[in-house]
């Protein structure tokens, strides 16, 4: 059972609905309808917790958060559906306040703009045993286990204009902007903008600088689109699981001066609520060590390319794994 935003009526109506249906809204094991007999409920029981998850607003996020919440459903939880939170400092900010118990984050994200470091890891695994060790002393947030996949920011071009812009790697970007600044046009989103780990931390490491009026705020979602027709910018800031960069061919440049942090993904839950409920670690281990970078791309890519929606994705993925049924 899961809520969003209740209404006073609504919670009535609620009440009254399972006082009516009973054990018809559950399976006989006690499960969310729908979700009974896969691998979770047979394995895990979360009856009587509740819990509260969120996520930031886009696509892969949304994803990540839909699998949460059907997996702690399958598992017997209560789950309030917050996610499509409005970036990653909102996100972080209500799992420290409690507003929600988990979210998942990105372990670039967290070590450069959540702890304030300057200078990212260059080995995953490290990265996240220095992230999660962290933030758990400092500020009481317990790390699972990371999926294996990253999905790091990088910059776009459209395949038809690499030859003619002669720009493969990010330091050709400076060549560029030295002899046609005019066609080092930019499209970014707001978050990546201002970040240490985005553009004023690109142009730091690389040396060179848009003006600007090269740069364009868009939002992330609009970016790919806009860099396929190449009018409002020939490049754009992307992530690289996502599924739109191959079907609109588009090339990321390479990154061949390393600036750019290691982002792996791992459900973070505040420690109070983790005590109360270990059996989240072996629940979303299982979870996490099956959302490889091929399969994240293709969740990605059924949302953003075929139109499905991130719940029913995320739906199928868990019944195509045998964790729910």
């Amino acid at each position: 059972m899961r809520t969003r935003h209740a209404t006073l009526a609504g919670l009535l109506l609620l009440v009254l609905a399972v006082a009516v249906v009973g054990t018809a809204c559950r399976g006989g094991d006690d499960k969310p309808a729908g979700t009974g007999g896969g691998r979770l409920a047979k394995t895990y029981d979360l009856s009587g917790a509740s819990f509260t998850v969120g996520s930031k607003e886009f696509t892969e996020q949304l994803v990540l958060g839909h699998i949460t919440i059907l997996a702690l459903e399958a598992a017997g939880a209560d789950v309030d559906d917050e996610i499509g939170l409005e970036g990653s400092n909102v996100a972080r900010q209500a799992l420290q306040s409690g507003s929600i118990d988990m979210y998942w984050e990105y372990t670039g994200t967290a070590w450069i703009t959540h702890l304030g470091e300057e200078e990212p890891i260059p080995d995953s695994q490290e990265q996240y045993e220095a992230v999660a060790a962290r933030d758990l002393e400092q500020n009481g947030i317990r790390w699972l286990e990371p999926a294996p996949f990253t999905d790091t920011y990088a910059l776009a071009v459209r395949a038809e204009a690499v030859e003619e812009l002669g720009v493969r790697t990010l330091s050709d970007l400076g060549g560029l902007l030295q002899r046609d600044p005019g066609a080092a046009t930019l499209c970014v989103g707001s978050e990546f903008s201002t970040r240490a780990d985005g553009l004023p931390g690109l142009e730091h490491h690389y040396g060179y600088q848009f003006p600007a009026k090269n740069v364009a705020l868009v939002q992330d979602a609009v970016v790919y689109s806009q860099v396929d027709k190449g009018e409002a910018c020939n490049f754009g800031e992307v992530f690289t699981t996502d599924g739109r960069i191959v079907a609109l061919d588009l090339v990321v440049l390479e990154d061949d001066k390393d600036f750019f942090p290691k982002f792996n993904p791992a459900l973070n839950v505040r420690q109070n609520v983790f005590e109360k409920h270990s059996g989240l670690e072996n629940l979303f281990d299982e979870i996490a060590s099956a959302l490889d970078e091929e399969t994240i791309t293709r969740l990605n890519s059924q949302v953003d390319v075929d139109g499905d929606l991130p719940e029913e994705v995320a739906e199928r993925w868990l019944r195509e794994e045998g964790l729910v049924s």
